[in-house]
């Protein structure tokens, strides 16, 4: 924000320098960028937070400096003088899409003269940057930079039908706005209308049909609210950014609409002459009620460390437009004022009172009394997942939530409704919220693939986006890996996962066919009957798919199931007393048959004997095994907590099992 030290002074008697006027906004929240002398005058840039946009035009500033140096604040009487005609009469207005405007006013003033600005108008605008135009156009931006509130001058006379419509622009329509060039319009997007085209740009900019000019007679001074997003949104679509799409895109003072609208026709009156109709045109809702705040003066102490006195607190908040409606010896009761929209709370308020007060005064040594907090079940769970993941070699990824439309058809296991799109893309074609983290990853992987590196191992946590016709997305947060390892590999590395997080339950899998896995080598991952995610390696379609020129394995887990099977609570359990025994086996099974069936068979008959099964190995041999069949090496470890076992005992159990397996799988044992 481009501050004019010479037009600041007409609303606050400073009497101090500029470099201590620009050093106290500092301390009090407002940065300062530089100071530049341009002609007579300084421009001071000052840094504003996207919180407070009241601080985007004169009147704010001096707000600000009045409060810091104990000095009265003047104000604009903002007071036009009308004539006899009515304004409804001349011209009406008509908001159609209410969700993208909520209140329009419109004035109308017959007889100006269009000229050149006098020296003192454009010797202000100059010092902010602002190339002067006419004494029409120059009233608006003044006003615009003295308060905040973009205004917008229309030639009247060339309104169709003396009408102004706020409407969502129709497919196909366009616009040549002031600055000459042609903007394609789409659904969406809200535009200024009147009866026969669209006029201007919402919020952003007019349009040239309407530009007011030489032979410009009669006006109509557009004041108006937009909603922030919608102006974001049209600005980023178009590439279009004015100083009025930035700060309706922050949000206005909705009480200042109608007195900036009134400013503006003060000083066009003033300066261009005409006559003011009587009234205004103001449709859509009114400012809503505000609510009071209730401070606390206890919790001043308790957050500050200091104590300030009732009287100066009240004393702030009145200064700053606050209505202090009560002071108690223990709570203050105030109501923000409307151009503070981000005081809602009474920490909000609390920190008012410091930046006012002086953070200097707050000494460097002040006890501030801490509380203990409690991590939640969920943050619990992440920190064991992390150091699980990190322990095993992985690095954390951060991607971001917008995927290109192929990608995001490449894997989809949780909806197959369609994915919700953005109104423009955060990168290049990446335009739709994923509803997989998988995409994501196998991005990041190939970008590291690019740059030779030589060890590819991610796993990211973060939330996905699923559809939900007529409401809200299903937001879930969701952990995901890429790996160069083997599918049986990062699938070790699940199991640790469950075992450091004491999960109750048997791992067991089912064949996933999607299309983005070699076939045979991706499942769905299931807890306790409960699906808990995918684990696959990618065929050659599905690395041609993200350019990827090395295998990888890819994993999904939903992080809501992992966080409510968890155990942890730490448990003891006895350090076994008696040795354990182990057996290996070999068995020759179909090749149809898998691992994890034989590992649920042998689970299942192994008994309270049974203290752990590994995988070994899979051998195929057509000439010794036969044609479609496959050998699987597993051993059994076996151990009593009674006593320590025989041999006799040990290979009882394993002739069970081998039993259970030939019954249930039709496997032999081999010799």
């Amino acid at each position: 924000m481009l501050v004019s030290w010479s037009w600041l002074r007409d609303y606050v008697p400073l009497t101090v320098s500029a470099d201590e006027f620009a050093e106290r906004l500092m301390m009090a929240g407002l940065n300062h960028e530089s100071t530049e002398s341009v002609g007579d005058d300084l421009a001071i840039d000052l840094e504003v937070t996207s919180n407070r946009p009241d601080c985007l035009g004169h009147l704010g500033i001096a707000r600000e400096a009045a409060v810091l140096f104990g000095v009265p604040l003047k104000l604009p009487a903002a007071e036009p003088k009308s004539g006899a005609t009515a304004v409804d009469t001349l011209t009406k207005v008509r908001i159609d899409a209410p969700q993208l405007c909520s209140r329009y006013i419109a004035r109308v003033i017959r007889g100006v003269k269009v000229k050149s600005s006098p020296s003192w108008l454009v010797k202000r605008l100059a010092t902010i940057g602002q190339p002067s135009i006419n004494n029409i156009v120059d009233i608006t931006n003044y006003v615009l930079m003295e308060c905040g509130q973009p205004l917008h001058a229309f030639d009247f006379r060339k309104l169709a039908g003396n009408e102004i419509i706020v409407r969502e622009a129709r497919a196909g329509e366009k616009i040549e706005a002031i600055d000459h060039k042609t903007y394609e319009l789409s659904p969406g997007l809200c535009v200024i209308a009147d009866r026969d085209r669209p006029v201007a740009i919402a919020g952003v900019m007019g349009g040239a049909a309407t530009e007011v000019g030489p032979a410009t007679v009669d006006v109509l001074i557009e004041s108006a609210e937009f909603d922030p997003a919608s102006i974001r949104a049209t600005a980023r679509k178009l590439n279009l950014h004015s100083d009025s799409s930035y700060r309706f895109e922050r949000g206005l003072d909705p009480e200042g609409v109608d007195w900036a609208s009134r400013r503006c026709c003060e000083l066009i009156l003033e300066l261009a002459g005409g006559e003011l109709a009587a009234g205004s045109v103001d449709v859509g809702r009114k400012p809503a009620a505000r609510q009071p705040i209730v401070l606390r003066l206890s919790q001043i102490k308790r957050i500050l460390g200091i104590e300030i006195p009732t009287s100066r607190v009240a004393e702030i908040l009145t200064a700053l437009g606050s209505e202090v409606r009560k002071v108690e010896p223990e709570r203050i009761e105030a109501v923000a004022p409307s151009w503070r929209a981000d005081l809602t709370r009474e920490i909000d308020l609390i920190e008012e009172a410091a930046r006012i007060h002086g953070y200097d005064a707050i000494p460097e040594d002040v006890r501030v009394p801490m509380a203990t907090s409690a991590r939640s079940r969920e943050d619990r769970v992440l920190g064991e997942v992390r150091q699980v993941l990190i322990g095993s070699g992985f690095d954390e990824a951060f991607t971001i939530s917008v995927v290109e439309p192929e990608w995001s058809e490449s894997f989809s296991p949780w909806s197959d409704v369609p994915p919700l799109s953005t109104a423009m893309p955060i990168l290049r074609r990446a335009n739709q919220l994923r509803r997989s983290l998988v995409p994501s990853l196998l991005g990041a992987r190939r970008t590291n693939e690019t740059l030779a590196n030589p060890r590819i191992e991610l796993f990211e946590i973060a939330k996905v986006y699923l559809p939900q016709p007529g409401q809200l997305p299903d937001e879930r947060l969701m952990l995901a890996l890429t790996s160069g390892q083997s599918f049986l590999q990062l699938k070790g590395v699940i199991e640790n996962l469950l075992e450091r997080l004491h999960i109750a339950g048997e791992l067991t899998v089912k064949p996933s066919a999607n299309a983005l896995f070699e076939p045979g080598r991706g499942v769905e991952l299931l807890v306790a009957g409960e699906r808990l995610g995918f684990l696959g390696e990618l065929s050659r379609a599905g690395r041609s798919k993200f350019e990827l020129r090395g295998a990888a394995t890819v994993v999904e887990l939903r992080l809501d199931a992992l966080t409510t099977a968890a155990q942890l609570v730490p448990r003891y359990a006895p350090i076994p007393a008696f040795p354990a025994i182990e057996r290996d086996v070999n068995l020759v099974v179909d090749e149809r048959v898998r691992w994890a069936d034989m590992a649920r068979q042998i689970r299942n008959h192994g008994g309270p004997l049974l203290e752990q099964v590994d995988y070994r190995d899979t051998y195929r041999d057509p000439q010794r095994l036969g044609s479609g069949k496959k050998s699987l090496l597993f051993s059994l470890k076996l151990r009593s907590a009674e006593s320590t076992l025989t041999s006799q005992q040990a290979d009882s159990v394993r002739d069970t099992i081998v039993a259970a397996c030939k019954e249930q799988l039709g496997a032999e044992l081999r010799a």
